[in-house]
C-alpha cells in the first residue's frame, strides 16, 4: 500500500529570501501566479498541462481557497486541495499532488506556498493584527484548548516551548552545548556555498552561537530560524509529463504523516516526536533504509529540531543525536550532508514557505543543480517537515532516475 514512484517533481522555483524591515506588498494571488509560472517554466512546461492545485491558506480568501485560485489562474483544476499544517504543510501537500497524479485524477500538479509578503491596505481596509500574529502557535479563539489551558498561563509562541523540549532534552539525556551550535555552523557552512541564502558569505563559529544572546535557555539566537521574505513552488507530473520535462525528474517514493496534536502540552512524551511514525512509514513505503540516502533536508526552525528529527527518523539512537553530530560532518561535502542550501537557519525561513525549502533543497540535490553546494552523486533524499511544536510531522523520500 502506497505511493509507487510515477509522480515525480519535475521543476522548482524558489524566491532568492530577502531580509527587510518592511515587507512588499504583494496579493498572495498575485505571489501564486508568479512562483507558479516560474515553476512551470522551469519544468519545461506549460499552463496549459495542469489540471491539478495544492495550496496552504491565502490573504484573499477565507474559505473556498482552492477555487479562489483556479479561478485566479483560469485553471480548470481536477484535484484541489488546501493543506493546512504548518511548517509540515509543504511535504504534506507534494504526497497529496503525488497520490492525485498516481490515481490518474491529474497528470499535472502545483503545489505553491506563497510567502511572507504584506497585503496590500487600504484606509477602509486597514491591517488587522489577529490572533495568529497576537498568540504565536495558540489559538485564542473561544472554545480551543489553547485558549483555556495556555494562553492564560503564557504557554504560547514558538521559543518558549521549543526551549522547553530542549531543556526536558537536557534533563533525560545530557546537552552538550557545542554539539547543538555545530549544527548552526555546519548549515552555515553550506549557505556559505549557497549564493541566494540570506547568510550567504558570513561564515560562523561554534564561539559565535554560544556568544549569541539566550532567548530561551538553553537556546541561542544562532540556533533560532531567520524569518525572511520569500515563496516557492514545485511542479508535479506523471510519466509522461516527466518525459516532456527539461529535467531529471525527483520521483516521490515514499510519505509519511503523524498529526496526533497541536501543542506540546498535549503530548504522550515530549522526547518522542511523531516524526518516528512518519519516517517509518515514509521508509517501509519506498522499500528503503535510513542508509541508502545520499542527503536529508530536516526541518530545522530550532537546532532542537532538527536534533530530535534525527533521532525519531531513525539515523542516529535516542539520546545519541549529540554525539551523532559531533562525530558526522553534516557540510555539503561531509559525511552526512544535512540542509546543503543552509536549512532555515541560514537560508532564511519564508513564513509559510519554509517548509517548502527543504523540498525544494532535495530536489535540487536530485537535479544536479545545487552549484557549489552539490553532493557528489546525488539520488536520494530525505525531507522532512514540522509543524506546531514538534506535533504535525511529515516526511518524504526522493529518488532520481
Amino acid at each position: 500500500m502506497g505511493l509507487k514512484a510515477e509522480a515525480a517533481i519535475l521543476g522548482f522555483h524558489e524566491l532568492p529570501p530577502q531580509r527587510k524591515l518592511t515587507r512588499d506588498k504583494t496579493f498572495n494571488l498575485e505571489q501564486w501566479a508568479r512562483l507558479s509560472k516560474a515553476a512551470l517554466d522551469d519544468a519545461g512546461l506549460d499552463a496549459t498541462d495542469v489540471d491539478g492545485i495544492v495550496t496552504p491558506l491565502i490573504g484573499e480568501a477565507s474559505m473556498f481557497v482552492p477555487s479562489t485560485i483556479t479561478e485566479y489562474l483560469g485553471i480548470n483544476a481536477n484535484f484541489a486541495e488546501i493543506v493546512d499544517l504548518g511548517g509540515a504543510g509543504s511535504a504534506a501537500a507534494v504526497w497529496r499532488a503525488a497520490a492525485a497524479v498516481e490515481l490518474g485524477l491529474c497528470e499535472t500538479v502545483l503545489v505553491t506556498f506563497p510567502g511572507t509578503h504584506e497585503v496590500p491596505t487600504h484606509e477602509r481596509r486597514p491591517f488587522v493584527l489577529d490572533d495568529s500574529m497576537l498568540f504565536g502557535a495558540s489559538s485564542n479563539a473561544y472554545g480551543s484548548p489553547q485558549a483555556e489551558f495556555e494562553i492564560p498561563y503564557a504557554n504560547l509562541g514558538q521559543n518558549g516551548p521549543y526551549g522547553q523540549i530542549a531543556k526536558r532534552y537536557g534533563h533525560e539525556f545530557g546537552y552538550d552545548e557545542r554539539a547543538m551550535a555545530k549544527i548552526a555552523v555546519d548549515q552555515r557552512t553550506n549557505a556559505c556555498s549557497t549564493p541566494d541564502a540570506i547568510f550567504h558569505g558570513q561564515p560562523l563559529t561554534i564561539e559565535d552561537v554560544l556568544a549569541s544572546p539566550m532567548v530561551a535557555d538553553p537556546l541561542h539566537k544562532l540556533e533560532i530560524v531567520m524569518p525572511c521574505q520569500g515563496g516557492a513552488a514545485v511542479v508535479i507530473g506523471n510519466k509522461n509529463q516527466a518525459k516532456k520535462s527539461k529535467n531529471r525528474p525527483a520521483w516521490i517514493k515514499g510519505f509519511g504523516e503523524r498529526v496526533p496534536y497541536k501543542t506540546p502540552t498535549y503530548a504522550h512524551d515530549l522526547m518522542y516526536s511523531p516524526m518516528i511514525h512518519a519516517a517509518d512509514q515514509a521508509f517501509d513505503m519506498a522499500g528503503l533504509g535510513r542508509g541508502d540516502m545520499d542527503m536529508v533536508s530536516i526541518y530545522d526552525c530550532y537546532s532542537i529540531t532538527v536534533l530530535m528529527s534525527l533521532e525519531d527518523a531513525g539515523f542516529t539512537e535516542k539520546g545519541k543525536g549529540m554525539q551523532f553530530v559531533n562525530e558526522h560532518d553534516l557540510t555539503f561535502r561531509g559525511d552526512f550532508p544535512m540542509n546543503t542550501a543552509g536549512g532555515q537557519l541560514s537560508f532564511g525561513q519564508a513564513g509559510i514557505a519554509g517548509g517548502m525549502h527543504h523540498v525544494i533543497d532535495g530536489v535540487r540535490q536530485i537535479m544536479g543543480r545545487s552549484g557549489e553546494a552539490q553532493v557528489n552523486d546525488c539520488n536520494r533524499a530525505f525531507v522532512s517537515g514540522n509543524g506546531g511544536i514538534m506535533s504535525e510531522q511529515t516526511a518524504l523520500i526522493l529518488e532520481g532516475e
